[in-house]
């Protein structure tokens, strides 16, 4: 469990000759007690692992779609707490990696040793705090090191080289390389940056690298998969739960997706 499960993820799928695919979706959406069962439904299209969001009222990264998922999750009854209690459940019943995804503010809420001690506890193998810079990243990076877990650092396209350098000298589990400029949200058209921006990275760093913010079909995802080790999709998915009737209509359009995505990386 933990870091190292990240660790052998990206040997199997680079030894496989393909990107890890890693979808978003945000924890109790549409509500608590359905929303392992969206999980599930992903593990069994493909999906090597997942980015669980805690729902939060103030997602500065996240675009539209996300923020009402977190507003109907929160609705729903999810708390930081409960949450942490659907990752725990949805690493027991997908055997898959789990990335915690949140901001700062409920981190230092609740004081960031608790935090990753609590992630840890939960199962999750990994944390992924969308507003806090590397710079400042030190207390959780070492708190969450004493717990076992993996940080992610992001780089965008507009990341000068110092900065690179700056990610690649923390250690991160991997590097979220941010496709497009902007919130999270779906795009009609692939990223023109992305390539370079990974190949920038590549000149620093050999830590995997996880192309996200965008990517929104399974064309653009076998494009991004081409370059980098690993594909975040998350508003196409969230979009699809909020529109479907009800929970089975949306695990069963969830697993076909998102098996559509595992098709195009492979």
């Amino acid at each position: 469990m933990g870091r190292e499960r990240l660790v052998t993820l990206f040997d199997r799928t680079r030894a496989e000759g393909r990107a890890a695919l890693l979808p978003f979706l945000t924890a109790g959406l549409p509500d608590p007690e359905s929303s392992p069962s969206l999980f599930q439904a992903m593990a069994r299209a493909g999906a090597d692992g997942f980015e669980v969001g805690i729902p939060y009222t103030d997602p500065l990264m996240d675009g539209p779609v996300i923020q009402q998922g977190s507003e109907r999750a929160i609705d729903a009854g999810t708390s930081p707490d409960v949450a942490l209690e659907l990752v725990a459940t949805i690493t027991e019943t997908t055997g898959r990696p789990v990335l915690v995804m949140t901001y700062a503010n409920p981190i230092l809420h609740r004081g960031v040793d608790e935090f990753t001690a609590a992630a840890a506890a939960a199962g999750a193998d990994g944390v992924i705090v969308a507003d806090l810079p590397v710079e400042e990243s030190g207390p959780l990076r070492r708190a969450a090191e004493r717990h076992g877990l993996g940080v992610v650092q992001f780089v965008a396209p507009t990341s000068s080289t110092a900065r690179i350098e700056a990610v690649a000298a923390s250690d991160p589990c991997f590097v979220y390389a941010v496709a497009e400029m902007g919130v999270t949200g779906e795009r009609e058209e692939a990223s023109t940056r992305l390539d370079g921006l990974v190949a920038r990275i590549r000149e620093v760093t050999d830590v995997p690298i996880v192309a996200g913010v965008g990517i929104s079909n399974p064309e653009q995802a076998a494009a991004a998969g081409r370059v980098a080790d690993g594909v975040i999709v998350g508003s196409a998915l969230v979009r699809r739960v909020l529109e479907a009737p009800d929970p089975a209509t949306a695990a069963t359009v969830l697993e076909r997706t998102v098996a559509s995505f595992a098709a195009a990386l492979r």
